[in-house]
Formats: C-alpha cells, sequence, structure tokens
C-alpha cells in the first residue's frame, strides 16, 4: 500500500510564486539534518571555536605530544592543556597512549586530522 506522500509544513511553503517540484522538496525533507544530530554538530563545532583548542589540534596534526610539550608550544599551563584535552577526549577528537609514566596524545582518527586540514586550507585561499 502506498504511503502518503509528506505533508510540507507551511512555514516552509515560499510567499513569493514560483514552480516548485513537490517531489523534489519531499526527497530534499529526507536529507536534511535531523534535530538530534544538528544539535550535536553543534556541540561539535562549538568546541572547536577556541583558540587554544585549534593550537593544541594543531600541534597534534603533526605528531604526537604529552601534556608539557604541548605546554610549552601553546604557551599554557600543563593543567590548561590538560583541561583543554579533556574536552577534545570527550568529543572523541584526541586519544592518548602511555608509555611507562608518560602519556601521549594524537589525533584520534584521519577524520579530525582532515577537517583540521581541510578548514586550514579553507582559510589560506585567497579572497575572490
Amino acid at each position: 500500500m502506498p504511503t502518503d506522500p509528506l505533508p510540507i509544513p507551511e512555514e516552509v511553503v515560499c510567499s513569493v510564486q514560483h514552480p516548485v517540484d513537490l517531489n523534489h522538496v519531499r526527497q530534499l525533507h529526507d536529507r536534511v539534518l535531523k534535530v538530534e544530530k544538528a544539535q550535536r554538530m553543534a556541540e561539535f563545532f562549538a568546541l572547536l571555536g577556541d583558540a587554544n583548542r585549534l593550537r593544541i589540534l594543531s600541534a597534534l596534526a603533526d605528531q604526537e605530544l604529552c601534556v608539557c610539550d604541548l605546554a610549552a608550544l601553546v604557551k599554557m599551563s600543563e593543567s590548561a592543556v590538560s583541561h583543554q584535552l579533556r574536552a577534545l577526549r570527550t568529543m572523541r577528537l584526541v586519544s592518548y597512549r602511555k608509555q611507562g609514566r608518560n602519556v601521549f596524545y594524537y589525533l584520534k582518527d584521519s577524520h579530525v586530522l582532515n577537517l583540521y586540514r581541510e578548514v586550514a586550507e579553507h582559510l589560506d585561499e585567497p579572497e575572490d
């Protein structure tokens, strides 16, 4: 039994008269980011909205480092770096490995590295 087409919410209907392909709009509706995922992504990007966290990520994009090395590189206290690393770990951006008494941090996976590199490259592009 065919299902009824999705109703188009009134707030989506344009007040300007133009041809509308309702089938296309309905298909697009299924691809629009769901509210829950949009919220998770907003939290993710909010976390990246901190310059110190981005500086830490930029250091880790090159190699894994311990807290003391990161602190020296970004000119922050070890405590402040540890706090930022906890936030980055919570969002699964960084991970760590222990070697004896030392703890080394690194970017969690290639997605994080690719995201960092893509944004950095985008910002380096000349303006139109």
